[in-house]
């Protein structure tokens, strides 16, 4: 099945430019005209998605070609799209900057390939007049098959500023779609290399999204960046489905070559019939402000397994949702409210009684710290026997890592993509049965595997191995079975 979503590509030369700021006024703007607007990130980024979702009503979605695969981009996002009017796609760090030693590999332009959408390219013109055509031409040039369809000039000082830029990029042939002036309160804080997530300050973050929306209602041509998004034209293959993901029905046929001419992977095909799940089987997903980094397609694969997914806070739930057979908890920033955590005494122990009866438990990043005896010496669930503290180092990258333990995501031997972001150390860094084998930064084990308990400080992108998603359901229904 193909799409023809409309859709536009958010980039910039470098980070801080203002792409955030840009991608979320213009989903705010479309969706303030009555557009079902699609919101996607490229990249592994958690945070600018909740903005998103703030300024669409829909769940932002990543697109990410190291987590992924190339061959997932297209798909995803024909997901992610399917029955809106317009995509809006906002790109990562600079626009040709990709994984690093891999070339163009998960870079914005990478991605604006795949999905054949033209690029609207933010200049921070705060320093700079006619210098900013030289860098315009610059990057259109730089890649014939990135088409950059038009700028957005950002932090522009003044009308005589505004004109001196306009004047210089007339003979660039890239048109200028918007200006846009220096407004303070389109300001949102950061933390580490990003935003600070939309659920730790709901309230200002509206108030920001709505900022950013009418700034760019104000200096933006929305019909004009409507028409080149139409442009885009029709996106050919699959639309990704979690049901056929995990095996539910039968298998998509193999992908089409993607642009660049790489092979693609073959889809997931399973062996083995739908695990007979009974009914209600929930799987408890911890949600909330200390828990906000996840991808919306774990927990539709989940589903598409079997299982009952269900939200909890554990800033503020003293108990696990009855029924519970099974637990994720992502990433976040579980230091900011670790005396909070801490203070949850009885659902810390209902944690710790679940992974005691041999549950399946699977723990990213603060989910690991979560599970830990202490946390910058407040007491955690215990589960690992393991402290974790903060770190002045922000270890940042992606990751190929190999399963070195068997384990209710994965066997042994498994190859897995992942990343890692966090200024946290845990100490030790890895249990007797280690989770992953990673070659970068060093060669080195991480991560702690023991009964039914996964963690570690790798993030990883289960639609890239559906197989992850039926493993731990799988595991669910046997730990059920047991429990009988």
């Amino acid at each position: 099945m193909s799409s023809s979503v409309p859709r536009l590509v958010i980039a910039a030369p470098s980070s801080g430019s203002g792409k955030t700021t840009v991608a979320t006024g213009l989903m705010a703007a479309f969706a303030s005209r009555g557009l079902a607007v699609s919101p996607h990130k490229v990249g592994p980024d958690y945070i600018d998605p909740g903005y998103h979702a703030l300024a669409t009503g829909r769940v932002g979605r990543n697109l990410d070609a190291y987590l992924c695969g190339e061959e997932l981009v297209a798909p995803l996002f024909a997901h992610g799209a399917r029955g809106c009017d317009l995509a809006v796609v906002e790109g990562v760090m600079g626009l040709f900057d990709g994984a690093a030693g891999e070339g163009e590999l998960a870079s914005t332009a990478h991605v604006a390939k795949l999905l054949r959408a033209p690029v609207v390219l933010v200049v921070d013109a705060s320093s700079q007049s006619r210098s900013v055509a030289a860098l315009v031409h610059g990057f259109a040039s730089w890649d014939p098959e990135v088409r950059i369809g038009g700028v957005i000039l950002n932090k522009v000082g003044s009308e005589r500023h505004e004109g001196m830029l306009r004047e210089a990029l007339d003979a660039s042939g890239v048109p200028v779609l918007g200006v846009l002036r220096r407004v303070e309160q389109v300001g949102t804080p950061s933390r580490h290399l990003g935003l600070v997530p939309v659920a730790e300050r709901r309230g200002e973050a509206v108030a920001a999204v709505a900022a950013m929306g009418s700034q760019v209602r104000e200096g933006c041509d929305l019909d004009a960046l409507f028409a080149l998004a139409r442009g885009a034209g029709a996106l050919p293959g699959d639309t990704w489905d979690a049901a056929e993901a995990v095996g539910v029905s039968p298998p998509p046929p193999l992908p089409v070559p993607v642009p660049g001419g790489a092979a693609p992977r073959p889809p997931y095909r399973p062996e083995r019939p739908r695990p007979q799940t009974p009914d209600g089987l929930k799987v408890a997903v911890a949600g909330g402000a200390a828990f906000t980094f996840s991808y919306a397609e774990h927990a539709e694969l989940l589903a598409a397994a079997g299982a009952e997914v269900v939200v909890f806070d554990p800033l503020r739930d003293e108990e696990l949702p009855e029924g519970t057979r099974g637990l994720v908890i992502g990433g976040g920033f579980p230091e900011v409210y670790a005396p909070e955590l801490s203070a949850n005494e009885p659902l810390r122990k209902a944690v710790a009684s679940l992974a005691e009866r041999g549950a399946p438990v699977a723990a990213e990043c603060a989910g690991l710290l979560y599970l830990s005896r202490e946390l910058d010496g407040l007491p955690m669930c215990g589960v690992i026997d393991a402290k974790a503290r903060m770190d002045e180092r922000l270890t940042l990258g992606y990751r190929d890592a190999v399963a070195v333990s068997d384990s209710v995501l994965a066997e042994a031997g498994s190859r897995m993509r992942g990343h890692e972001f966090h200024r946290t150390v845990v100490e030790p860094g890895a249990g007797v049965a280690p989770a992953w084998g990673v070659r970068v930064p060093v060669r080195r084990v991480e991560g702690f595997v023991q009964q039914g308990v996964h963690a570690s400080y790798l993030h990883t992108h289960w639609a890239s191995a559906p197989g992850v998603a039926r493993r731990f359901v799988e595991r669910c229904v046997g730990s059920w079975a047991t429990a009988g």
